[in-house]
């Protein structure tokens, strides 16, 4: 009789704690993209003259954009029934819920800004730059997502299905529970992938002439592979089970779309000197 194979995974999702404070894997991952993504960020902006100190606005924008547009992302976009009759707990970010999609609209909306009134640079100019470091930001998010036991796919037999024991009350048989798709190791390896490609785009070829071409090239593959990568893994809310395409694949669309008219746009003018 063949033994499936499987990996178990318990992981404690705190690193570690200081006094009564807890620092988690997911708030870690988090913060070590931003510092390693605005990093590179500076080193883009010096080697094109450009003031390095605007990688500091760049980021401080970005975070509470992020803060600010994930979580209205996953009240809007996902628990509006309840949020609706719970305004208050609308910003009580610790209580748990934010939404990829709902922050990348808020980025884009803060960077037009500062493009606008302080860069006086086209949105583009700083999106092709910018998208290189976010989407290595996208892959830390999704391994502290690893390590938190959440967002992961359905059922498999593959020999590197994960058991998510932390999902399920302690004691439960370990035949009990199913072995799953590491979606989010699928989309942090991925994203990696993405993000050589991009940085490759940068510094090995004349893409940051065609203004948009690499922003198109994120937006198109990263929401791609998200899109794809949906088909298998759990809804995150109850409604999704009575959709075609669920809520990150609808979301997903437009940008893709948007990616594409980018990366059209950018052959479509001549290449900037």
């Amino acid at each position: 009789m063949n033994t499936l194979l499987y990996i178990t995974w318990n992981v404690d999702p705190v690193a570690f704690a200081i006094g009564p404070v807890e620092v988690r894997w997911y708030g870690l991952l988090y913060a070590m993209g931003f510092v390693l993504g605005i990093t590179l960020l500076a080193k883009m902006f010096k080697g094109e003259g450009v003031p390095e100190e605007w990688a500091d606005k760049v980021l401080i924008y970005t975070i509470v954009a992020t803060i600010v547009g994930a979580r209205l992302g996953h009240v809007f976009f996902y628990d509006w029934a309840y949020y609706s009759q719970h305004l208050s707990e609308i910003f009580m970010v610790w209580k748990g819920g934010l939404a990829s999609h709902g922050g990348v609209i808020a980025i884009f909306i803060a960077l037009w800004l500062l493009c606008k009134y302080s860069f006086k640079k086209p949105l583009l100019w700083l999106g092709d730059r910018f998208m290189v470091p976010a989407v290595f930001v996208g892959a830390m998010i999704r391994l502290g997502n690893l390590m938190n036991s959440e967002i992961y796919g359905g059922p498999t037999t593959l020999p590197w299905g994960f058991k998510f024991l932390r999902e399920y009350p302690a004691g439960t048989p370990l035949e009990m529970i199913p072995a799953c798709h590491p979606t989010q190791i699928y989309e942090a390896g991925s994203y990696l992938l993405l993000f050589i490609v991009l940085l490759c785009m940068y510094y090995f070829t004349d893409a940051r002439k065609r203004e948009g071409l690499i922003c198109g090239t994120a937006f198109a593959l990263f929401f791609l592979i998200r899109f794809l990568l949906e088909f298998i893994k759990n809804d995150q809310v109850a409604f999704e089970a009575d959709m075609l395409l669920n809520m990150g694949q609808l979301l997903s669309i437009p940008f893709i779309l948007l990616g594409l008219f980018f990366v059209i746009r950018s052959f479509c003018r001549p290449k900037q000197e």
